[in-house]
């Protein structure tokens, strides 16, 4: 795996796909993915049904330069595969921490796409974070596996809300401790 810088976030690349910035020309897959219920309910931001123009200022927001979240597109163009086959995110922390957030096209789904998309991301750290949380809803037990299967360690139950569920859910919260060179 390498480490390639661009003029705002930074690419990692890895045999599989590229994780790299998402770009305005992702709104096609990224809307198709995000209003798909399967992937909505997953999550605690994307609402469903996706309202017109969502995609284009979830867009606008995570390239913007003052942007608080890194967001990287899953692209597997490089072995023949979709631009977009799932978002990869951080988003920044107090005292040099990041929570780790994700979704995986439903094509994709147990592929070992989302381990290793957040191995990745970890072992690359683009921020040099001391430590990277994540939460999964309790009714995933799929995307915690990916976190521990990537070495995150469970810390504890908690809840958050989901737009597209339009309640709190039960949540799992995971760390992991990382070494910055």
């Amino acid at each position: 795996m390498s480490l390639d810088a661009t003029t705002l976030q930074q690419t990692v690349v890895t045999d599989r796909f590229d994780l790299r910035p998402v770009r305005v020309s992702d709104a096609g897959p990224i809307e198709m993915w995000g209003a798909d219920e399967r992937v909505a309910r997953m999550t605690t931001s994307i609402p469903h049904p996706l309202p017109p123009g969502t995609t284009e200022a979830f867009i606008a927001r995570v390239t913007a330069e003052d942007r608080e979240e890194d967001v990287w597109a899953i692209d597997g163009t490089k072995v023949g595969g979709p631009e977009v086959m799932g978002l990869i995110a951080l988003q920044r922390m107090d005292r040099n921490q990041s929570e780790i957030g994700y979704w995986i096209a439903p094509h994709f789904w147990n592929t070992g796409l989302a381990s290793q998309a957040v191995k990745a991301l970890v072992e690359a750290n683009p921020r040099s974070n001391d430590t990277m949380f994540a939460s999964v809803f309790q009714d995933n037990p799929a995307s915690a596996r990916v976190l521990t299967n990537c070495g995150f360690e469970y810390i504890g139950d908690a809840e958050a809300f989901s737009v597209a569920r339009n309640s709190k859910v039960q949540t799992w919260t995971y760390h992991k401790k990382l070494t910055c060179a």
